[in-house]
């Protein structure tokens, strides 16, 4: 557990050489990645012979050019492959394979765990925590829940800028600090797929071996980790949080740590519709976030012009006490010339 906490921090800090330039931008990271972050597709593999079976064509046709999922549909050229393979963004390893129709592809692309994340992101949440249990896991859900309370409680998100060109944020909902808990179960089969993309790559086996875990998900469905629920402990849950609702210090996507989900959503147009949806949104989510809170520290710029205005400090002046200095030199001389007289 230590050393997946040393992981973590280090991620999140920068330690392990991701390049972290100097950026005024005050725009949290779970906004920018909402505002400016498209989302990675995943890779649909599928058997060469596919392309003249008039069903399978007419059944991917959705998926090509701009279909509303994150899917890129490539045709295999392995001869041997009879199947359809799901692969994870910018890596081989594998989500799901198998034969393909349209319930099976249905089962891939959507799921209503995943709706009601769409739901809550395009609602405004800043991050929301999925977690995937078994029965009986409504003790470690209410665990999280109780800490991100707490977190909403004491942390604020930077003060905006209205007038600042670099931190303009897109059309969405308002701009607030607010989490949420998403329970998946692990044995709910319309979920399995879903459960298996918040795992991720590298943690197949929380799915495959029934491990509790959570993931914190934000933007246009960014994973940034996932954590069993074993070793999430109130100090990484604090840290994680914080990050995403930190001002964003690298705007490049790649060199940011995490996955994409798979989503069924036009994130473009679903983030006009809440603009156009909320009247003066834009205008409202450029105001501190809370007037509870404390005033930010402001900083103020000296025109030259001002400088001249201000007032010099008391005390003695070293031009009069020049030449008031002359003047006794050359009366005492004066006086000594007299007196040699």
């Amino acid at each position: 557990m230590r050393f997946s906490r040393i992981i973590v921090f280090a991620a999140l800090s920068g330690v392990l050489g991701i390049p972290r330039p100097a950026s005024a931008c005050t725009i949290p990271v779970f906004r920018y990645a909402l505002d400016r972050w498209e989302s990675d597709p995943f890779r649909l593999v599928v058997p060469k012979a596919w392309a003249t079976d008039r069903d399978r064509v007419k059944l991917l046709v959705p998926l090509r050019g701009n279909g509303l999922a994150n899917v890129l549909v490539e045709e295999s050229g392995d001869p041997a492959l009879d199947r359809a393979k799901w692969l994870f963004p910018h890596d081989d390893a594998v989500l799901s394979e198998g034969p393909l129709d349209a319930e099976a592809l249905a089962a891939v692309l959507d799921s209503p765990a995943r709706r009601e994340l769409i739901r809550r992101i395009l609602q405004g949440d800043s991050v929301v925590w999925v977690v995937a249990t078994k029965a009986g896991g409504e003790g470690e859900v209410e665990r999280l829940a109780s800490r991100l309370r707490f977190l909403e409680q004491v942390a604020e998100l930077p003060a905006q800028n209205p007038d600042d060109p670099d931190s303009q944020l897109g059309p969405g909902p308002k701009l607030k600090l607010e989490f949420s808990v998403l329970p998946v179960s692990l044995e709910d089969p319309a979920e399995r797929h879903f459960a298996a993309m918040l795992a991720g790559p590298v943690h197949a086996d929380f799915v495959k071996e029934g491990i509790p875990f959570a993931a914190p998900v934000f933007g246009r469905g960014r994973v940034l980790g996932s954590w069993s629920l074993e070793e999430l402990d109130d100090l990484m849950i604090e840290d994680t949080s914080l990050f995403l609702t930190g001002r964003c210090s690298c705007r490049v996507k790649n060199e940011n740590p995490g996955w994409d989900l798979l989503l069924k959503v036009d994130w473009e147009s679903a983030l006009a519709s809440v603009g156009e949806d909320e009247p003066g949104s834009e205008e409202e989510t450029t105001v501190p976030i809370s007037e509870s809170k404390p005033d930010p520290v402001e900083t103020v710029e000296i025109a030259p012009s001002a400088v001249a205005e201000v007032p010099k400090p008391a005390g003695l002046s070293w031009v009069p006490l020049g030449g008031f200095g002359l003047a006794l030199i050359f009366a005492l001389a004066g006086w000594r010339l007299w007196r040699v007289r």
